[in-house]
């Protein structure tokens, strides 16, 4: 199977690329390079440009005619960054992904499978229950998170009204590196938890610092869940695969699907993990919540397991202890620590 994988230069992305050929098919990938780095792409069939260029989207089609689906990943995703530029937030993911979706559609290829958010979710009040099935309550709390749930309600009602098919996977907190360290986080300084935590490991920060504190959790720290960006990039393999499938199970030209391990892991629990992978303890330093933070939320993942086949296989020791592999290996591929 062809596939055409939108920001394939990217973490997830170029991850999922790699995904593919190991299951025998053969990744496209289309990418802008605004972030992703031009190293992750490797020796794939590759087209620099931009997903809202017609023109090239139909070159691609062209010279691809056999493509079978399109997953959907190129976006921008930096929270901070949305607050400040909510124009070019809602510009790139939002109108160019139109352009994307509409372009395919009118080529005779229909199928998508778009990358969304488990930030869409609204944070569970009055309970000590912190799992969310697909159909819990939404509020985005974020330009970024926002552009996710219109992306989704674009696609379903495209999938309505056209013959587009959709479906839609909810990410929860990817983490960890490509089994075989030729990709993973490229930023300078990730802001996620993890990278924050291998910087303080490495000596690249002074502390790690834990914000929040006093959260309704069992350690009072936000509780997420933590997927291997591998097994996520399975996830993606296992959809595309039985696209047709899916939706015919469901009876429906759209359906969202969460991908996480169905676990939640407090920040003080992941530390602690990390620690016992690293083999010494981290520095670390407690202050406030950060405006916007939220305690979190984990995955339900049982229409992951019905729909797709599909159960995450690595712990998330397999997954740090990828992330610190990949610490020392991303100077020697990207050129910067």
């Amino acid at each position: 199977m062809k596939v055409l994988v939108t920001g394939g230069a990217g973490y997830i992305g170029s991850i999922t690329a790699k995904a593919l050929e190991e299951a025998g098919h053969v990744p496209v990938v289309l990418d802008s390079l605004l972030t992703g780095p031009h190293v992750f792409v490797r020796d794939r069939i590759f087209y620099e440009g931009d997903i809202a260029d017609r023109a090239l989207v139909t070159r691609i089609v062209e010279e691809h005619p056999d493509l079978e689906a399109t997953i959907h990943m190129a976006a921008r995703i930096v929270v901070p960054e949305s607050v400040a530029q909510p124009y070019e937030y809602y510009r790139d993911n939002v109108a160019k992904s139109l352009e994307l979706f509409d372009q395919l559609e009118q080529l005779g290829k229909p199928r998508v499978l778009f990358s969304s958010s488990a930030s869409l979710y609204a944070v569970p009040h009055g309970t000590d229950d912190f799992e969310v099935t697909e159909a819990a309550p939404l509020a985005p709390g974020s330009p970024y998170a926002r552009t996710k749930l219109m992306m989704e309600q674009v696609l379903e009602d495209m999938a309505a009204a056209t013959d587009l098919r959709a479906i839609i996977l909810r990410y929860f907190n990817p983490i960890g590196s490509d089994p075989d360290l030729e990709s993973g986080i490229y930023a300078k300084e990730p802001s996620h938890v993890l990278g924050q935590l291998v910087m303080a490991a490495r000596g690249q920060k002074d502390a790690f610092t834990i914000t929040g504190t006093d959260n309704p959790t069992r350690d009072g720290t936000g509780i997420r869940d933590y997927v291997h960006v591998w097994d996520l990039a399975r996830a993606h393999v296992r959809a595309v695969e039985k696209f047709d499938e899916v939706l015919a199970a469901v009876g429906e030209p759209s359906v969202v699907i969460n991908i996480g391990t169905g676990a939640g892991v407090t920040v003080r629990e992941l530390v602690a993990a990390f620690e016992k992978v690293f083999g010494r303890e981290v520095p670390t330093r407690e202050a406030p919540s950060r405006p916007g933070d939220v305690p979190g939320a984990f995955a339900n993942v049982d229409r992951a397991h019905e729909l797709l086949g599909w159960h995450h296989e690595l712990s998330i020791e397999d997954a740090i202890a990828s992330a610190l592999a990949w610490g020392e290996k991303r100077q020697e591929i990207l050129g910067y620590e």
